[in-house]
């Protein structure tokens, strides 16, 4: 089951009992604890006004980023969100889940395929000259061409490769060489917390944004596999809660973090929970669909090329409609259909955000990949199943291999895989041209590309009916984007 769906269901428990007749509806608090982001004019401070407000509505205020106007807040009043909306200098405000506090949905495929000691062994015995041991197994390296890119240049130290993800073990061997420990956070409640090895995934959560982190950067060090850009940091900005939900008010921290912290580019391989698509024309989903674009854009202004996973449910995201079963995921989901220009999948379908489609190991669009003419900007390596795109050997799966907590390394697969391949290869063009504005540094990344045509017939199953439709021309298609990223040009002044 793809894992961009959910990873949990939980009941829903936002029913409360009604206020008494003494009891004004503003100050209810006999329900569930939830989250909110209430969004006002941004840039002056949280106003007096607004701040006592959320008091008398039954909230507290968590934390605000006054920079662009998105305040924080808990409460256990039903009604807060609906009594917020009314104050004066208030522009928006939304529940950000439906489970209670405290209480998932990465782009990925499922549980890793972890490598066995006698498969890394075997596989370092066979392992060329100036290569480390387990990149013979990678056939998405030179998919993008990143091994050339390598005989050319690394990458560059002072750029850094924030991971917004479920958390990163920065004590595995690939990764702890790059790491960069001043950027990296825990923003799971929505507020920053820079305690040690807070940004570790615990013993019982996804390895997901380790694996991601080392196909970014795992070290050319001799051990283990080679990220895309081997010679960049990456820090590790944890928002997924221990249920692995991503939830917006932790997003929002987590661009914020990025923006504030020196962070060249971020990898999104998620969406936020609990909705898949956020309609503009829902009070909640509107609200949480207006903080995280806040955020993004602030990054961007701060020097941030965001890069984000397209998904996994070959949905065609230029689609005049699309059938989302799966929200909220947090709760008891409704069948719904939506228009996907007006419901975004955040930050995916978000303006400036660079949106990657994954392609399998004989460089055609996974089975899997949402696409979608305009909306995808690029494609790279993502994994597919070997019976549909086997790669070539020594290579024999036709997976991703990254690093997994605890030193040991394994195979995923989705558009999860496919993001940081191109936030790796950003990072290169950053390496290269260190000044460059993130407009600039996407510039480069989509004239660099190597322009795909469209697959046609798309049949990646052989039998005989196509799984999807493509449009557009070689340079510009709904599959591939601009075309396959290139790490090798990257690297060229």
């Amino acid at each position: 089951m793809a894992m961009a769906t959910a990873l949990a269901f939980l009941p829903n428990t936002a029913a409360t009992a009604a206020p008494t007749a003494d009891t004004p509806a503003a100050a209810a608090t006999d329900g569930t604890p939830l989250s909110y982001v209430v969004n006002i004019k941004g840039g002056h401070g949280t106003s007096a006004k607004v701040k006592k407000a959320i008091a008398e509505a039954g909230g507290t205020v968590v934390t605000s980023y006054d920079r662009i106007g998105v305040i924080v807040a808990h409460s256990s009043n039903a009604d807060f969100a609906k009594t917020i909306r009314k104050v004066r200098g208030v522009q928006s405000a939304g529940a950000t889940r439906n489970a209670p506090l405290p209480s998932a949905a990465t782009t990925d495929l499922g549980a890793p395929k972890v490598l066995s000691e006698r498969e890394v062994a075997e596989a370092a015995s066979e392992a060329a000259a100036g290569q480390d041991p387990l990149q013979e197994l990678q056939w998405d390296l030179p998919a993008i061409k990143a091994d050339k890119a390598h005989e050319k240049s690394l990458g560059s130290s002072k750029v850094t490769v924030g991971v917004i993800d479920t958390g990163v073990d920065d004590t595995h061997p690939d990764i702890a060489p790059n790491f960069d420990r001043a950027a990296s956070v825990n923003c799971v409640t929505g507020k920053p917390d820079t305690s040690e090895g807070a940004w570790r995934p615990g013993p019982t959560e996804s390895p997901h944004g380790t694996h991601v982190a080392g196909e970014i950067a795992a070290a050319k060090n001799g051990v283990g596999m080679t990220g895309v850009a081997p010679g960049v940091k990456v820090s590790g900005i944890k928002v997924s809660n221990p249920d692995g939900y991503f939830y917006a008010e932790a997003v929002v921290c987590g661009f914020m973090w990025a923006a504030e912290h020196g962070v060249d580019v971020t990898n999104n391989s998620y969406y936020t929970d609990p909705w898949y698509f956020n309609c503009k024309n829902d009070p909640d989903q509107k609200a949480l669909l207006e903080a995280v674009s806040r955020a993004t854009r602030y990054a961007e202004r701060k020097g941030a090329v965001n890069v984000a996973a397209a998904g996994n449910e070959n949905y065609d995201l230029a689609a005049d409609e699309i059938t989302d079963p799966v929200s909220p995921n947090d709760a008891t989901p409704t069948e719904r259909v939506i228009d996907p220009t007006e419901c975004l999948d955040i930050p995916t379908q978000l303006p400036g955000v660079v949106t990657v489609a994954a392609t399998g190991a004989k460089g055609l669009k996974s089975s899997f990949s949402n696409h979608g003419l305009g909306v995808i900007d690029i494609a790279a390596p993502g994994g597919d199943s070997t019976a549909y795109q086997k790669p070539e050997p020594p290579a024999t799966s036709g997976l991703i291999l990254g690093p997994l907590p605890g030193g040991r390394w394994g195979y995923m697969a989705g558009t999860s895989m496919a993001s940081p391949h191109v936030a790796g290869v950003a990072a290169l063009i950053k390496s290269t041209h260190p000044y460059a504005s993130p407009a600039l540094v996407k510039a480069l990344l989509y004239a660099q590309a190597d322009a795909t045509p469209c697959t046609d017939p798309y049949d990646i199953n052989g039998d005989g009916k196509a799984d999807a439709v493509c449009e557009g021309p070689k340079n510009r298609n709904g599959f591939y984007g601009w075309g396959m990223a290139d790490a090798l040009d990257a690297v060229k002044r």
